[in-house]
């Protein structure tokens, strides 16, 4: 086969993480890959590993964009692949216009991959056009049907996203020298049963959920820490977090690490890991399959596709989203008494296959 995947470009994300995935299986597999962007830090990346890239900027918000679409139309017919595979709204629109006028005997297959859950409106309904239509989650093809009926249920298919075992070992054990620099950053996290608690400082991630549940879980027991991993790219809510810490007297029990690259040691160092997304549904949980791969208890809100995660490996782990006391009993069971972590499904391996799979699917029709 000969797979174009297009998205607005190749920097650091879910969507440019799977398309990087994909492209490297690929490639592995004897296919052509190529990758259609604007461009970004990972164009080296997908060159080395074997695939095509071609700087095309699609991913602009602007009518301007559309101008694009004839242009687009003959390159795919120069071109000739197999499967064009688009994962982003923008891009879909103008691959979606130039598809449609091609020789429906002569064009390539249309794939479309639903990463997030969008906005509702006719702008994101672009991501349910293809011909067969990928789903990251069973929560992601519920929003899709649920959101936009014209979209035909037998033609999107979920193909969870997956983590490579070999990047987070069960039961992975952090070197000493690691933990020695960590307690010499952190002093105050040393000799604690420890929260992690991954992802950017944004309002949907619970950040403020959090800060609740430290002071609930405080008023029963005094022998924690809470390692907060990640960074607010305005800098601005952040500053909203650390004054509900400090309103509340809970400076002690907080540490900042920032944006880090060692979460595999994070994880495993950790007691339990918390998700509070309440808000917007997490689409696949990547921090909650990463950290239950490890083997470390994860407890969240049952909300989105952390509540297919926890089901699937954790069950123990799940809690009736904002119930915040709940959460802080179980945070608390789980330092003193643990439940296993079952098998992780999610596995990298796994939805390389499947997605493989389902190209040549699409090529029989």
């Amino acid at each position: 086969m000969k797979v174009v995947q297009v998205l607005p470009a190749l920097e650091l994300g879910g969507v440019e993480r799977g398309t990087l995935e994909i492209a490297r299986g690929l490639v592995a597999a004897g296919h052509e890959s190529v990758v259609v962007s604007a461009g970004g830090r990972l164009v080296e990346q997908v060159e080395r590993e074997g695939s095509r890239h071609v700087h095309w900027e699609l991913g602009r918000k602007s009518l301007l964009t559309f101008l694009q679409v004839p242009a687009f139309r003959r390159w795919l017919a120069a071109e000739r692949p197999d499967i064009v595979h688009v994962r982003s709204r923008m891009p879909a629109w103008v691959v979606w216009r130039a598809w449609k006028k091609m020789d429906p005997a002569t064009r390539p297959r249309l794939i479309t991959t639903l990463h997030g859950m969008h906005s509702v409106n006719r702008y994101s309904a672009v991501m349910g056009k293809g011909e067969r239509v990928i789903a990251v989650s069973e929560t992601a093809r519920r929003y899709l049907l649920d959101n936009y009926p014209e979209v035909d249920a037998a033609k999107v298919t979920v193909i969870h996203r997956g983590i490579d075992p070999e990047e987070f070992p069960r039961g992975h054990v952090p070197s000493e020298a690691w933990k020695a620099q960590l307690f010499d950053s952190y002093p105050q996290a040393k000799d604690k049963h420890l929260i992690c608690f991954p992802g950017r400082i944004t309002r949907w991630k619970g950040h403020l959920d959090l800060v609740r549940l430290v002071a609930e879980l405080s008023r029963q027991r005094q022998d924690f820490h809470v390692l907060i991993v990640g960074s607010d790219p305005k800098d601005t809510f952040v500053h909203e977090v650390t004054a509900a810490i400090s309103a509340a007297g809970l400076d002690d029990y907080f540490s900042f690490l920032g944006t880090r690259s060692d979460m595999k040691d994070l994880y495993a160092l950790a007691d339990v890991m918390l998700s509070l997304t309440s808000t917007t549904a997490e689409a696949f949980g990547r921090t909650v399959v990463e950290c239950l791969s490890v083997g470390t208890p994860v407890v969240g809100y049952a909300y989105g596709a952390v509540a297919e995660t926890l089901g699937a490996i954790y069950p123990a782990g799940k809690v009736a989203t904002g119930d915040v006391a709940a959460a802080a009993r179980q945070v608390s069971q789980t330092f003193d008494q643990p439940d296993t972590v079952g098998a992780n499904p999610f596995v990298l391996s796994s939805m390389i296959d499947r997605t493989l799979a389902l190209y040549q699917e699409s090529l029989q029709v």
